[in-house]
């Protein structure tokens, strides 16, 4: 199956792997979608869940043909599909390993950076988004099955978008931005301050354009998905090319119908419009954001006139419960963020930001000086946004493991002298307990075993595991082939 060239490929996988849930009908005028979502992680976890598929939903009083889907990228094994591997069987956190070491792999093998695979561009006839075209007053967004995710939001958003600029001078990007559904043909566009197409429809601005053309792609497979909603390039490298070499082919694009932008040819649906840029901008949220809250409600923010859409037949739709399920596979972005930090930290061996708990940050140390533990941490918090609270760990916590790394810093960790607190650092503008987005206060814990010099123990006491692994080295092997096949039953 890999690469999976469309979103429904990639959809059809998961179902071969009984990683799909099929719903028949689901009542969202009633919120039955959004409280599904809830419950999934209240009974099976961010990363247990499987993805649903919802054949028709309740949208203003009208039952709707889908499907809708979500979660599409929420279990452990969908870091392994994703990417062409295979799942470690029952085992997430070395599934998740698995695939962290094939990103590393894939680096090592090219000099350090991604490969990268152009795409390819195909004849119109022969791209599936083509199927369909709906372009003046046919145009309406609202006939498709997009939601309204939360009953506080302002509107149904298109939430799954990528939205692709280009820019004379910066290049080309495309991201994932929200945008609200103002009118049949109208749609609110939803960059961050700093984030590329924010740059790009600023630069646009200052050099006194009045418009910016737009296409943004709804369905995408589930690589371009992936480097949609991550920081991957960070020196302007071609997005797509960066997706096809994590295919290991190229990505077939098409033009689009009203501007000369190429879009991926398997998609969904592609909706093409224009920004003006020398009106007043519109109002827009609130919605509701990546940390579990309400988002603030924007007085002002960029939209887009739609110019024209193009789809498959009964196009599906993926809708991102953002701040309730996970949004897309992290193995790619934590393992080009590790290679990086290697570079100016060589002694990090490890690190992770679990998305249930965004603003935290683990990062294990081969530590070698005093100090080290608070030092590597005060760069990571400067360095990465999203890491408020770093905690540091020896080599020997998985920082994988949540409870091997609460542990450390229950049994490890004296706060006074080994913590530190940075006054403020640039931290993400989605924070709700930020008083002055982006800016943030920030903590760093070094829950490594202090040494003497550090203040801490001599000797440190041995872990008891870690004695009886030394004193007792049979012992889990035995364990392992007498009962590991009691132990899997068990755990399934």
């Amino acid at each position: 199956m890999f690469p999976h060239d469309s979103f429904r490929d990639y959809i059809r996988d998961l179902e071969r792997r009984d990683l799909l849930m099929r719903v028949r009908r689901l009542d969202q005028d009633a919120y039955e979608m959004t409280a599904l979502s809830y419950r999934l992680m209240d009974c099976l976890g961010m990363y247990e869940a499987p993805a649903v598929l919802v054949e028709e939903v309740r949208i203003d009083g009208e039952w709707r043909r889908g499907p809708v889907i979500f979660n599409h990228q929420g279990h452990w094994d969908t870091e392994a599909i994703v990417l062409g591997l295979d799942p470690v069987p029952n085992h997430g956190r070395e599934t998740y390993r698995r695939a962290i070491d094939h990103v590393l792999g894939l680096l090592d093998s090219n000099g350090g950076k991604l490969p990268l695979i152009p795409p390819v561009e195909i004849a119109r006839d022969a791209a599936p988004v083509k199927e369909q075209l709906y372009t003046g007053d046919d145009i309406d967004i609202t006939r498709f099955p997009f939601i309204k995710s939360n009953p506080a939001d302002s509107a149904r958003y298109v939430n799954t978008g990528s939205v692709f600029t280009e820019d004379q001078e910066l290049g080309k990007n495309f991201g994932t931005y929200r945008c609200e559904i103002k009118g049949p043909r109208r749609l609110g566009v939803n960059p961050e301050p700093g984030q590329g197409a924010w740059k790009m429809l600023m630069k646009k601005k200052e050099r006194g354009e009045k418009q910016a053309h737009v296409s943004i792609v709804v369905g995408q497979d589930p690589i371009v998905w992936v480097i949609s909603g991550s920081s991957v390039s960070k020196d302007g490298t071609d997005e797509l090319s960066i997706a096809g070499g994590f295919r290991g082919r190229p990505v077939e694009v098409v033009k689009s119908e009203t501007n000369d932008m190429l879009v991926p040819a398997h998609a969904e649906m592609v909706i093409e419009g224009i920004i003006p840029l020398d009106q007043p901008m519109l109002p827009e949220g609130p919605f509701g954001e990546m940390y579990g809250y309400l988002g603030l409600r924007k007085s002002e923010n960029f939209y887009m006139d739609i110019t024209a859409i193009t789809c498959r037949k009964d196009p599906w739709i993926l809708n991102q419960f953002t701040g309730v399920t996970r949004g897309f596979i992290t193995s790619p972005l934590e393992g080009i963020a590790l290679a990086r930090l290697r570079k100016f930290q060589p002694d990090i061996v490890m690190m992770h930001s679990p998305v249930e708990a965004t603003g935290l940050s683990f990062v294990s140390i081969r530590k070698r000086k005093p100090g080290q533990g608070l030092s590597v941490g005060k760069a990571i918090a400067r360095f990465v946004p999203i890491s408020k609270v770093v905690v540091v760990v020896d080599d020997d916590i998985d920082v994988l493991d949540r409870n091997q790394v609460l542990h450390a810093m229950g049994s490890r960790w004296q706060p006074y002298p080994a913590s530190e607190i940075i006054k403020e650092a640039r931290g993400m503008p989605l924070d709700p307990s930020s008083p002055h987005r982006p800016m943030s206060s920030k903590i760093v814990i070094d829950a490594t075993r202090q040494w003497p010099e550090e203040g801490g123990p001599d000797p440190y006491p041995e872990l008891n595991r870690t004695l009886l692994e030394r004193l007792a080295p049979e012992s889990f092997e035995r364990v392992d082939r007498f009962w590991g096949d009691l132990l899997q039953r068990w755990r399934r």
